[in-house]
């Protein structure tokens, strides 16, 4: 249901794998405020995590709520990805009193955010400028791979709403045909998710373990990069350099699709968490080493997407209805 105005509050909301981000917007283009992080893993649904966290906000109860989360949304229906919430978008709206609740994906929500970054909310990655009036590139590991862009219109950008996360994985190394040989052993597809994203990071540990036919237990993914922090586990330095390379070429590969002459961002919590572990100069090799049309990719500039919330960043400021189912 859509008044097609939007009255204010409303309630903005990110909603992860692991994660729930919640704020309000008190005012049109407003910024989120009395944020919140909730885990999913401490509510049963969707509905009691927003009561949750509604409990502690001051002011009038919302009326409205714009929510993006990682999961396609293409009916009323609603199951996540990487978590186990599953729900009526309907149903949903009337036990949180709402008139209006629109749903998008978590990327496309961090995409509607880029026109928006300040300077201190982004690292530059390589490249030259970018080219006038062309598409943008969006994606970021975090729990899963979101994947998203944005196309020049004449009023202003147009966000794309797609699972490009969950292409086959495109192995260009001789080392990254045996990962994707023994991944196989345990998935029937092996997605470009399933090796950039936190749970890509395990899944490259424990395939490495297996090639160089070493023992050891399973590795998680916070556990393998502090590991490789300390500098006592080469397997968990390959593996952070061996995931840099697939997202270089995973990059590279969306911005061929897309024609995203005007710039890739890279957004999610894991590249600006690895810091100096992730290796920018293999990152940006990989992404140009695309044969016949490196030299197409080259110039084109790539961006670090810093900023805490980004994804409530673009329902504030950029979020309309029409966005939304």
């Amino acid at each position: 249901m859509s008044t097609g105005l939007r009255e204010k509050p409303w309630l903005l909301a990110d909603i992860g794998g692991t994660n729930a981000r919640f704020a309000i917007q008190q005012a049109t283009g407003g910024a989120p405020e009395q944020q919140r992080v909730l885990a999913c893993a401490d509510h049963a649904t969707l509905t009691e995590a927003v009561e949750a966290y509604l409990i502690t906000t001051d002011g009038p109860r919302p009326k409205q709520a714009a929510m993006a989360i990682a999961t396609p949304v293409t009916g009323d229906h609603v199951r996540m990805t990487n978590h186990h919430w599953s729900f009526s978008i309907e149903q949903t709206r009337r036990a949180l009193h709402l008139a209006e609740l629109h749903l998008l994906n978590d990327f496309t929500a961090q995409a509607l955010a880029v026109p928006h970054l300040a300077a201190a909310d982004k690292t530059p990655l390589g490249g030259d400028t970018p080219a006038p009036g062309c598409a943008i590139a969006v994606l970021g590991p975090g729990t899963g791979l979101g994947v998203s862009g944005l196309l020049p219109a004449a009023d202003g950008w147009i966000p794309l709403q797609g699972e490009g996360g969950h292409v086959s994985f495109s192995p260009a190394t001789d080392l990254e045909i045996e990962l994707l040989r023994t991944l196989r052993q345990n998935h029937d597809h092996v997605s470009a998710e399933r090796v950039v994203s936190g749970m890509g990071i395990a899944n490259i540990h424990g395939a490495l373990v297996q090639i160089h036919g070493q023992a050891g237990d399973s590795l998680s993914a916070p556990v393998i990069v502090e590991r490789a922090r300390q500098g006592d586990c080469e397997l968990c330095l390959l593996t952070l350099r061996t995931f840099a390379g697939i997202l270089g070429n995973v990059t590279g590969n969306l911005v061929l699709t897309l024609g995203a002459r005007g710039g890739f961002y890279i957004c999610g919590g894991i590249v600006p968490r690895l810091g100096a572990l992730f290796d920018r100069d293999l990152f940006r090799q990989r992404f140009e080493a695309h044969g016949r049309f490196s030299d197409y990719l080259a110039p084109i500039p790539g961006t670090l997407v810093t900023a805490a919330q980004p994804a409530l960043m673009g329902l504030a400021r950029g979020f309309t209805p029409l966005h939304a189912r």
